[in-house]
Formats: structure tokens, sequence, C-alpha cells
């Protein structure tokens, strides 16, 4: 699931929308509960900024040095970031605020803003039921470590 947009589509995800599209116009995104996926489609090597577009939150520098990202970087997966929300919308567009430089409260994932393609990421959610998003995103991200040993690159906890 985590190497192949396909596959997301075949477990219910929709969108798959960059994050320059999203900015445009956020309101195609869900209000339900759900979570969601940040993608890279790309195949070259990452380019890691110094200073990316991520804002201040509480005047909280959200770079490291690319060092640390280079550490992060996970090979032969598209899935960069794994998020949950009890509002899609409202998430998801706080995390589009933060890559603005805006700073409100969405440090998660800050590691996609220091990326030089950030703007071409594309998102992608499914719309959860019953489930609990934290439930659901703790098992995608075990599920992931189970497969490359490793979080994905801007999960910065379980």
């Amino acid at each position: 699931m985590f190497q192949s947009i396909e596959k997301l589509k075949h477990e219910g995800f929709e969108g798959f929308k960059t994050i320059q599209e999203l900015n445009n116009n956020h309101d195609i995104i869900p209000k339900q509960k759900g979570v969601y996926f940040i993608l890279n489609d790309k195949t070259i090597e990452p380019v890691f900024l110094e200073t990316g577009c991520g804002g201040y939150y509480k005047q909280k520098n959200p770079n490291v040095i690319p060092e640390v990202l280079k550490k992060n970087w996970v090979k032969h997966t598209h899935t960069l970031y794994i998020g949950k929300a009890n509002n899609l919308r409202r998430r998801l567009k706080l995390y589009l605020d933060f890559g603005k430089g805006r700073p409100v409260s969405h440090q998660g994932g800050r590691y996609i803003w220091q990326l030089s393609h950030s703007d071409d990421l594309i998102v992608c959610w499914k719309i959860l039921d019953s489930e609990v998003p934290r439930s659901i995103e703790e098992e995608l991200i075990r599920s992931f470590k189970s497969q490359f040993g490793d979080r994905p690159f801007a999960n910065l906890q379980d």
C-alpha cells in the first residue's frame, strides 16, 4: 500500500490532489473524520532546504538541519507522512496554513516543508465511519515500520 497510489485508491483513499491544488481550493476536502497521507510521486532524489516554509508556532523554529532530513528519508516509498483528523478539512487546512508560514498549531509532519518540491506533494484521505482516527493512524504507522524498518519521513512519533 505504501509504494503505490493505485493500492491506496483500492484501500478507499480519495483526493490525490497536490498541496498547491488544495491551497487553491481546500473546500474539496471532506469535513468528516479520517486519516490522510502526504505522498511523493517523484522518483528523483529529494532536495532538502536549509530553511523551509513552515510557520513558527509559539516562536518555535520548525526547521532542522538537512542532515536530520537525510537521516529520516525513507527510500522506495511514496508515503512521507501519515496523519489523522476528527475533521479532515479543518486539520488539513491547518497543515496547509503551517506550510504557508503561518503560526498555527500543526507541527506534525513539518519536515515536509523543507522539501524543495513541497507544493507538488500529493494529499489523499480516507473517511472513517466508526473507527477512531488515532487508532487507524497508529496501525498504519506500525504497518509502515514493519515494511520499511522506520516511520514515514515526516512522522516524528508513532
